[in-house]
């Protein structure tokens, strides 16, 4: 356990240089400490719940990371998050004492996290830092929120679960039934009221989720219940408990080093040339990747021709082996050596002169995953056909469902992101398989479970000038079908 304890040696009111604790926060204590021993018995009676709890924190971080708890109470939720390194704080001597007992491999700390400035032994950054039931015994909430900056990296999430308010009257009947005694005095806070403390403390926001409509196992119902129905829209508005993720507010990354540009093409000769004439130079070192799918009209001879017409740039070039635009993209990406990964689309729909813009907002820290969107803009004439922009629009709302963060175009083949975050996906790609034939979606839905901030760049859609298109409407649309069903199972009823 950590040398710190700047909480009171017993319930009542600290003497001496230590801080003393709000009437309310007080009460908290004492009942903190009255619960203490009968904390176990309640979390078995209340499995189901925890279960449930944890299950979604568990999805939310990806084992292996840095974690600081606060509020950890006696210790389980951070055991079950399998940190490589774990930090646990709370102002309960009873539930510290009992931690440390039960998880020795992770580190305790008596005290009061509203001021984190008592803890000296407490350093570095942290991966995630988790507030699970912890904000609504708070005195000043914005202040703690704040103070949080220290232990914050650039890729820090910071996450809050915390009780709907519309359910405080049922829980504080139910507490009463059950236990005898009121339940402990709380800030009520909405998902949308912690956000705004978030983006008061210098925190952005990347989403928010609302899950468990059943606490109760109901003979299997529960479970159910949570899976399929709990998630849906509008019925998740009536979930029991609320979740907020959340970044350090994005200070610009400066100039990026170097740039990968990936161009899967097949049947493109016309467009080759034009891709490397179009692409301007916004980084100092930039390569272009062609990644070539057994075309049938000399596209890969008219790449040989263009390497050797431009020594001067970096130009490489590899066949798939596979088949399909995913496919070519991970080959394309496996062999990029530039610390940001681009994809352009050898069709050239997305202008090769907007690639910039996407260089722009990864730069300045505006978004972790830059996606293109084609229908902010009127389209061209004859770009996109008139059903096809349909269910451009209709996939759309349902990706912004599903990955809790908004998308206006899931299709546009211009996705923009870190090396070093792609290879977190990769990492992480075995919870979804290799499964997506598009390249799209491998990206965004590893993004999202990894909480990466998306931000879209709108770009004018462009008619083709070579070539036909390689969509099929109905059977792309059925794949699509396919994602959104994909995708319900992996991020929502898991």
């Amino acid at each position: 356990m950590l040398e710190i304890d700047t909480a009171p040696a017993q319930a009542a009111a600290p003497t001496g240089g230590r801080r003393s604790y709000s009437e309310r926060k007080q009460r908290t204590l004492e009942q903190a400490e009255q619960f203490a021993d009968e904390r176990a018995a309640w979390m078995s009676r209340h499995d189901f719940y925890y279960e449930e709890d944890w299950n979604y924190m568990r999805f939310l971080i990806p084992e292996g990371k840095r974690i600081l708890d606060l509020g950890c109470g006696a210790g389980g939720l951070l055991d079950a998050l399998r940190p490589k390194e774990g930090v646990g704080i709370d102002f309960s001597r009873t539930m510290i004492e009992r931690a440390q007992q039960d998880y020795p491999r992770l580190t305790f700390a008596r005290g009061d996290i509203e001021h984190l400035e008592d803890f000296p032994d407490l350093s570095g950054t942290f991966d995630v830092i988790v507030l699970s039931d912890t904000i609504g015994s708070l005195d000043d909430c914005l202040e703690t929120l704040r103070s949080l900056h220290r232990y914050c990296a650039p890729h820090t999430r910071i996450i809050v679960s915390y009780p709907a308010w519309f359910w405080e009257p049922l829980l504080h009947i139910y507490a009463w039934i059950i236990t005898g005694r009121s339940a402990r005095p709380q800030n009520w806070l909405s998902s949308e009221d912690i956000s705004n403390l978030f983006y008061l403390a210098d925190f952005d926001v990347i989403k928010r989720e609302w899950r468990m409509l059943s606490p109760l196992r109901l003979f299997g119902l529960g479970r159910l219940i949570n899976r399929f129905i709990a998630t849906l829209p509008l019925v998740r508005n009536l979930c029991l408990r609320n979740y907020v993720i959340a970044r350090p507010r994005p200070k610009p990354l400066g100039e990026l080093p170097s740039v990968s540009v990936v161009v899967p093409c097949r049947n493109e000769r016309g467009n080759i040339e034009a891709a490397i004439r179009r692409t301007p130079a916004f980084s100092p070192n930039i390569e272009i990747i062609f990644v070539e799918g057994g075309s049938k009209d000399g596209t890969w001879d008219q790449i040989q021709e263009v390497i050797a017409a431009n020594p001067q740039m970096a130009i490489r070039a590899f066949k798939q082996s596979g088949s399909g635009k995913g496919d070519a993209v991970r080959k394309g990406f496996a062999e990029a050596t530039g610390d940001v990964l681009m994809i352009l689309d050898a069709d050239l729909t997305m202008p090769p002169e907007d690639l910039p813009k996407f260089y722009d907002a990864l730069a300045s820290g505006k978004g972790e995953f830059i996606n293109g969107s084609r229908l902010v803009y009127p389209l061209e004439k004859d770009a996109m056909r008139f059903l096809n922009r349909c269910a451009n629009y209709v996939f759309a709302l349902a990706f912004t469902y599903l990955l809790n963060q908004r998308h206006t175009d899931t299709l546009c083949g211009t996705k923009v992101l870190l090396r070093r975050d792609y290879e977190a996906i990769i990492r992480n790609r075995a919870y979804f398989g290799e499964f997506d034939p598009f390249g799209d979606f491998d990206l965004l839905f590893g993004a999202s479970k990894l909480n990466l901030k998306t931000a879209e760049v709108p770009i004018r859609y462009a008619a083709r000038e070579y070539g036909e298109t390689q969509i099929s409407r109905f059977r792309h649309g059925w794949l699509l079908l396919r994602m959104v069903i994909f995708a319900f199972k992996k991020l929502k009823a898991f």
